[in-house]
């Protein structure tokens, strides 16, 4: 959630470290800061509450210049959000750090830090790595062997860079549970948490592993593994334009994600497709042996992605028959869990760097599982590193906070993965690959179609101007859907929304409805259609205001209390993956009529890289 940027050049710095910050905004966050070593050779730093705009004002205002330094933006975990608990922290004026993640024995280190005469002027788990690097420092007399010993005593989740004033020929960095990224340029060299913040300065880039320390100089960089031993990791240079980051024409990164969907689905399936067939070999060269033997599936995930699992539990027993579990990452983590035989661990992440799916993965290589595959949308993330197996959603950079694109192409992602092992064990029935193959090669048409429909969902969202609460319902396959739209809704708008199965109506949720609860119904036409029928019945005779998204020959037409958006005509198995964009373009709307922050919603993240 936390960004940080460092850079060391022959040039001054501060502008490049300010651009890094505001191309990590997305990851959400609540102050911002920048430490560095001026040119008249003093560790200077300026720090604000709020947006990095706060903190560029203070940069106008009291200009620092430098050619070494590193910045954050800071989502708060431990002290409030103060101009006091931002990083960068200091020790003695000598050592500034600043840190993404979390340190479990923080208390402890504080305790013993206090009685070696270190005094605390934050609330932070950060000021004790300072101050522990001051102290290792002043025994080691340098600050690489400093890091690598004080790194030994931390207990936890961090990714960190290091300053010295008295050695600024050099910036140090550890990654243990969360990401950074190395970018090397000409005579100077630079660091991140997200590739993303950088790609102003370069396009080549070297991924820290877990446990590695890194030294970066203006024409050097050096990393140690885990072990300490000497290590070069591989250079890969990011091709993806850097416009990822700007909003081009649209008014946030949310809508523009939103209207990318039907390329980035059509990115996802390049490749994966035969003439009739999904192409198994794409999840690697042993996945079809591997994919043999699955008997059972567990599905882990968080949030959205979380949702998205839930859906493809229906495909994987309905299309092969295989049983499938999906269970929230935080909760599947802390229980003792039964593992079925011959069971695939599935993990689904849009970063690969959620802390709970990442800690989940770790646990279930110890439990038993036959082998991990992760649907993930960053190459180099911790989880595809981890994982056995890998599919690659390739939806690019979401910077929205809310997910939209990402969803969708895991779905994608998911309804591959169940045909490809329906496929090797034999388990489909007659025809139905080929049919879903040619359905998923129109299906990048058929979100177009949808999308088309903005205009529209957007009259619609006038009748929530005034709403405080929203019911979502939907059977099958939608159910999920109706959940994810829920989300949606309350992220951005802030506006209470719940979903439920629209069977269960007359199991308690039917107590809520009246005029001033608007509920949405997903309806394709499939054979669960006359039952939900009845359901919107029941809602209509409580006097509840109906929108339902249906297909135009559905039978069901605007009344009374009745909105019905036609939606375009589609393959039963991929109408989650369709249905899903008219809610998110109802919660944009909505979101944007009552005036929130749609990109960046109050009390979230982007990414989740701590519990």
């Amino acid at each position: 959630m936390c960004g940080i940027v460092g850079a060391i050049a022959e040039r001054n710095v501060t502008p490049i470290l300010v651009e890094g910050l505001k191309r990590l905004e997305y990851r959400g966050y609540d102050s911002a800061g920048l430490a560095l070593i001026d040119v008249a050779g003093r560790l200077e730093r300026r720090r604000r509450v709020g947006k990095v705009a706060s903190l560029e004002q203070a940069l106008a205002e009291q200009p620092l210049s430098g050619a070494l330094g590193i910045a954050h933006t800071r989502w708060a975990t431990h002290g409030v959000p103060s101009e006091a608990n931002a990083h960068p922290h200091f020790s003695h004026d000598r050592v500034a750090v600043v840190h993404n993640g979390i340190i479990e024995n923080h208390e402890e280190l504080r305790e013993f830090l206090k009685g070696e005469g270190y005094v605390f002027t934050s609330q932070t788990d950060t000021e004790v790595i300072v101050h522990l690097l001051h102290l290792r420092l002043r025994e080691l007399g340098d600050l690489t062997l400093a890091l690598k010993a004080a790194v030994q005593e931390l207990h936890g989740a961090y990714g960190l860079a290091a300053i010295c004033l008295d050695q600024p020929d050099r910036i140090l960095a550890a990654r243990s549970g969360s990401p950074l990224v190395v970018g090397l340029g000409l005579g100077e060299n630079f660091l991140a948490s997200d590739q993303l913040a950088l790609r102003q300065v370069t396009d080549r880039f070297i991924y820290l592993e877990e446990g590695d320390i890194v030294e970066l100089r203006r024409d050097s960089v050096q990393m140690w593994d885990v072990a300490g031993n000497p290590v070069q990791r591989e250079v890969v240079r990011y091709h993806d334009g850097a416009e990822a980051a700007d909003k081009g024409a649209y008014r946030h990164f949310m809508l523009k994600e939103i209207h990318e969907q039907p390329s980035v689905v059509q990115r996802t399936l390049e490749g994966r497709l035969g003439a009739q067939r999904v192409l198994v070999e794409n999840f690697g060269p042993d996945a079809a042996a591997l994919f043999a033997k699955v008997r059972n599936v567990q599905i882990v995930a968080c949030g959205t992605s979380y949702h998205a699992g839930l859906v493809a539990r229906y495909w994987i027993e309905e299309l092969t028959g295989i049983p499938c579990q999906v269970e929230v990452a935080s909760e599947f983590r802390y229980r003792k869990v039964a593992v079925q035989p011959d069971a695939l661990f599935v993990t689904i992440s849009q970063s690969g760097e959620t802390a709970d799916t990442l800690a989940a993965l770790r646990s279930a290589k110890q439990m038993g599982f036959l082998s991990s595959l992760a649907i993930c949308n960053v190459a180099t993330s911790s989880l595809v590193r981890e994982s056995d197996m890998t599919l690659l959603t390739l939806a690019g950079p979401e910077i929205g906070v809310a997910s939209t694109k990402a969803f969708t192409t895991q779905l994608v992602a998911l309804l591959l993965l169940t045909l490809a092992i329906g496929q090797v064990q034999e388990r489909l029935e007659a025809g139905i690959e080929a049919e879903l193959v040619e359905a998923l090669r129109r299906l990048p048409t058929r979100l177009e179609e949808a999308l088309a429909m903005d205009k529209v969902v957007e009259k619609v969202s006038e009748l929530f101007a005034e709403k405080n609460h929203t019911l979502f319902l939907g059977r099958g396959t939608q159910y999920p859907v109706a959940m994810e739209g829920a989300l949606k809704l309350k992220e951005i708008s802030y506006i209470h929304a719940e979903a439920y199965p629209a069977g269960e109506l007359k199991h308690g949720p039917l107590a809520l409805v009246d005029a001033d609860m608007p509920v949405v119904t997903v309806a394709p036409n499939n054979e669960l259609l006359e039952k939900l029928k009845s359901n919107l019945q029941e809602v209509r005779a409580r006097g509840g205001e109906l929108i339902v998204f249906a297909e135009a020959n559905s039978g069901l037409g605007n009344g009374p209390g009745t909105r019905v958006v036609s939606m375009p005509s589609i393959h039963d198995c991929l109408a989650p993956i369709l249905y899903t964009v008219p809610l998110q373009l109802l919660s944009y709307h909505v979101a944007v009529l009552k005036g929130t922050d749609v990109d960046q919603p109050r009390n979230l993240a982007k990414s989740v890289t701590v519990e």
